[in-house]
């Protein structure tokens, strides 16, 4: 299965890579995909990489949606917010 999680950037880095936030957790990701985002824009993030930019709402739905069903935690990203 592959999935794609929301974040959002926090950090631009050097060499096109940004720290995103991703439920209170903090991890580095790579902008090749999505030169244009900027911090405080929400990306989806697979493998290590930005893969598109996404709306807020959609974002935090997604999250709402991945807590419900328990899928955060199981994916080892708990709710550190």
């Amino acid at each position: 299965m592959c999935l794609a999680l929301p974040g959002q950037i926090v950090q631009q880095t050097v060499g096109g890579k940004a720290t995103v936030d991703m439920h209170g957790n903090k991890f580095s990701v790579s902008l090749e995909l999505v030169p244009e985002a900027r911090v405080g824009d929400w990306v989806l993030v697979h493998a290590g990489f930005a893969i598109t930019k996404i709306e807020e709402s959609d974002a935090r739905e997604t999250w709402a949606l991945l807590e419900q069903g328990g899928l955060a935690e199981e994916l080892g990203i708990p709710d550190k917010r």
